[in-house]
């Protein structure tokens, strides 16, 4: 008898709660999972023994403090100055051995210089070329992993503000308006970069 005196009710009661129940959002709903919003992760949210894989075994304290070396700013800048010098010099050999004066004397410019003359330039373009490359990307890591620690965020901003810094630096040895030049270069091709990286 009381279950057939409230299954009138039932329905108006069912209706009253369709109506309150809110609607999904999609933007909304993104900006929490992938959007600013976004809670911290939770350490067994995504663990694969949970989700029928393989366990992960914890981390040995001698992996932990090889992570945190190689997230050191000093490790990254290093790894940029090899990095730079090794593509710096490489650029610099191609670079002489497409250009058509390379091993030219300007006393003599009839007389064809030898292949140990070519040779001599080529190493010495590269090794200019490998020096500043080095000296670029040391400065530009470095430099972007103390802003990135500074900050405390990893985004888009870093690697312009440290652009502009780099760029200034190296510029400013030219003059005050080749630094601004330079900030302005270097931090819009930083952007650039990160755009198609990201």
């Amino acid at each position: 008898m009381a279950a057939s005196s409230s299954n009138p009710a039932r329905p108006e009661a069912a209706r009253d709660a369709a109506e309150t129940v809110p609607t999904i959002q999609y933007s909304v709903l993104l900006e929490h999972l992938v959007g600013d919003k976004r809670g911290p992760r939770q350490a067994r949210a995504f663990d694969p023994a949970s989700l029928g894989g393989f366990p992960v075994p914890a981390k040995s304290d001698e992996q932990k403090m090889i992570e945190r070396a190689m997230e050191s700013c000093g490790f990254k800048a290093t790894l940029a100055c090899v990095g730079g010098f090794v593509l710096g010099g490489a650029f610099g050999i191609f670079t002489a051995g497409i250009d058509t004066n390379v091993g030219f004397d300007p006393k003599d410019p009839y007389r064809t210089p030898t292949a140990r003359e070519v040779l001599k330039d080529m190493g010495q373009r590269g090794m200019s070329y490998a020096k500043n490359f080095a000296i670029v990307g040391a400065m530009f890591s470095c430099t972007e992993c103390l802003v990135e620690s500074y900050r405390g965020k990893s985004d888009w901003k870093n690697s312009v503000m440290s652009g502009c810094i780099t760029g200034g630096a190296i510029g400013f040895r030219a003059g005050l308006k080749a630094g601004v030049l330079g900030c302005g270069g270097f931090a819009a091709f930083s952007a650039v970069i990160d755009y198609y990286l990201r």
